[in-house]
């Protein structure tokens, strides 16, 4: 995969997505978005990729949002500019947030506007004890994107997420950790091994199970109690069906250890 505003690599069932971008912060302009979309469809349809990683470049920025100035050379066209580009990456995210891996997301120094709904879509986040979380929307005179809207409400509240989004107040890590939007904080020179051992760690689990599960965590906002209990019992079914399903009551029956294989 030729790209080039992201680093790409698949190891050990782990696949790594690294925003390359630096200079600009791992800003998020059209070619990214683009490139974000390719690797989206590779995670979703490769069944060797089992867990996912996503980070930035260096230690000042997971990523700083939409590359204003790219979008400010779009003159009169840019609307429909972006428009495009957040199509482009709405489909990417969707893909993320549905495929069977589990995506983790190293947060490596400030995310702002797309960065910040990054971290909202993700679903386990690991955040350096440098990071900064920021809205920043409101402030270029924008509304949020990126399924922040979605995701951040029902992981911080309406009120917290109406504050970001009004005031553009900023987390510290330990903030970000308080109100749940992270899951843990390390030191930066720890950031790298922490996600990678949560990565490998949950690349041995059972790929299927676990994308029936975040099936299960999104329809939960949407349906009645009836109707998610519903939604459940067919999920367990389908899975004991799996042979990771089949060997998991297997081994557990008879007190041995499991090792699970994505089918």
């Amino acid at each position: 995969m030729n790209l080039k505003t992201i680093k790409f690599r698949i190891e050990n069932n782990i696949a790594f997505i690294e925003l390359n971008r630096p200079d600009q912060y791992n800003a998020l302009d059209h070619i990214m978005a683009e490139e974000l979309f390719k690797i989206s469809l590779e995670c979703d349809d490769n069944k060797n990729i089992r867990s996912v990683v996503l980070t930035g470049t260096g230690e000042k920025a997971f990523c700083a949002g939409g590359d204003l100035h790219s979008f400010h050379k779009q003159g009169k066209k840019i609307s429909s500019h972006l428009k495009e580009v957040t199509t482009i990456l709405h489909g990417a995210i969707s893909r993320f947030s549905r495929m069977n891996a589990p995506l983790i997301i190293g947060v490596n120094g400030i995310a702002a506007g797309a960065g910040l709904s990054f971290v909202g879509f993700a679903d386990l986040v690991i955040a350096s004890s440098n990071a900064k979380f920021v809205s920043a929307y409101s402030k270029a005179g924008l509304t949020p994107d990126g399924s922040s809207s979605y995701f951040l409400p029902r992981i911080i509240g309406t009120r917290r997420y109406a504050e970001l989004v009004l005031t553009n107040r900023t987390l510290s890590a330990q903030e970000a950790l308080e109100w749940g939007l992270v899951n843990k904080v390390v030191d930066i020179k720890d950031l790298k091994n922490e996600v990678e051992e949560l990565a490998n760690k949950l690349a041995l689990g059972p790929s299927l199970a676990f994308g029936k599960f975040k099936s299960l965590l999104h329809n939960s906002f949407l349906d009645s109690m009836e109707g998610q209990m519903e939604f459940e019992s067919r999920m367990i079914a389908e899975c004991s069906k799996t042979k990771d399903g089949i060997n998991g009551i297997e081994a557990f029956v008879n007190k041995k250890e499991v090792s699970f294989t994505g089918d």
